[in-house]
């Protein structure tokens, strides 16, 4: 750096940047943040007791996904339990639109059910509210 003495004249301006003011407010936030850091994480995770009174919520075990397996021609099995085709969409209903929101259907087919029988079946399935339907292999 030179000095105003050396720049001969006098004349101009000094051109240097004062880096002081810039390096004092990084810091200055860089301390801020280590010590808001912590306090914001712990007041995130609250934890709330139940009074000693209160009973336990019944929970419905309903599962996140419908497992079809068509096994016949006019028969087909929902999560293990036998139906018949044209009850299908009685017994998929309840499971399919419970809690207000759809679920996922996986569909398994054995070997000797004829392809109108497996489309009818999709078809049942996505009418009464399938989000995404996957074929599976038996």
């Amino acid at each position: 750096m030179r000095r105003r003495a050396d720049q001969g004249t006098g004349e101009g301006p000094l051109s240097e940047i004062n880096t002081t003011p810039l390096i004092d407010v990084s810091l200055v936030l860089v301390v801020i943040l280590m010590v808001a850091s912590p306090l914001a994480f712990e007041s995130s995770f609250g934890v709330h007791t139940g009074s000693p009174l209160a009973q336990p919520a019944v929970v419905e075990d309903v599962p996140d996904r419908v497992e079809l397996a068509i096994t016949g021609e006019n028969r087909v099995e929902v999560n293990g339990r036998a139906v018949a085709i044209d009850q299908l969409a009685g017994a998929l209903q309840p499971l399919l639109g419970a809690a207000g929101r759809s679920r996922d259907v996986a569909v398994s087919c054995a070997g000797d059910v004829s392809h109108g029988a497996f489309v009818r079946v999709l078809d049942i399935a996505k009418l009464n509210g399938a989000a995404n339907i996957a074929v599976a292999e038996k």
